[in-house]
């Protein structure tokens, strides 16, 4: 009998200030092994109809306070709120300990804020919520529903372009043209026709008779 193999489960993030927001998108997980370490995270787990094998160590960027950290397992992902030291209070530039790209490792947009507004928030652990559960949708889609394993894909192009860090989008909504420039060009169009179709004052003058 060969080994199963051991497959890595999709992972989005966010931060606040005070905290970092880890999901780890796995369905159906069951009793799953989870340890918030101070550097790292380390999970295992056995989920979706045919008992895949999942874990990931994730190196963290700096160091969190696991006493402080909450964990939520839900039907369909496991989320991770951890607490940031009261000493470090600044956006970590990406997840990680080391700059690179994971094809695993994806920005959770729904739920990201940039720093400043961050700083307006009355952040808590455990607050927040999931923002939404597009992100997790997504991701599920790209495992395949938790149970024929991972479908990557371009998961890696997601990135937000730098290490796992946002970035702006131009919006794909085209530009509308100006109300006037609609009636001056309507309004042309009706001069034209009206003066081609109306016959002159000469032609529908009454004839003289002689």
């Amino acid at each position: 009998m060969t080994a199963q193999q051991t497959l890595i489960p999709p992972v989005i993030w966010a931060q606040r200030n005070d905290v970092v927001y880890v999901t780890i998108c796995v369905e159906d997980s069951k009793n799953p092994d989870i340890k918030i370490e101070p550097e790292q995270i380390v999970f295992h787990s056995v989920a979706g109809l045919e008992q895949k094998v999942y874990d990931v160590t994730i190196p963290l960027y700096a160091a969190v306070e696991p006493e402080n950290s909450k964990t939520t397992v839900g039907g369909r992902y496991i989320e991770l709120v951890l607490k940031k030291p009261s000493t470090d209070t600044k956006y970590w530039p990406q997840l990680t300990k080391e700059k690179k790209k994971y094809h695993w490792l994806k920005v959770d947009f729904k739920k990201w804020k940039d720093e400043s507004d961050s700083e307006d928030e009355a952040a808590a652990v455990g607050g927040g919520g999931l923002g939404g559960d597009g992100n997790i949708d997504d991701m599920l889609n790209m495992m395949g529903g938790g149970a024929g394993g991972p479908k990557f894909g371009g998961l890696g192009g997601g990135l937000g372009g730098d290490y796992n860090i946002p970035s702006d989008e131009d919006s794909d909504d085209e530009e509308m043209p100006e109300l006037d420039d609609i009636e001056s060009e309507t309004t042309g169009k009706g001069k034209e026709k009206s003066e081609e179709t109306l016959p002159s004052l000469e032609e529908v003058k009454p004839k003289t008779t002689a």
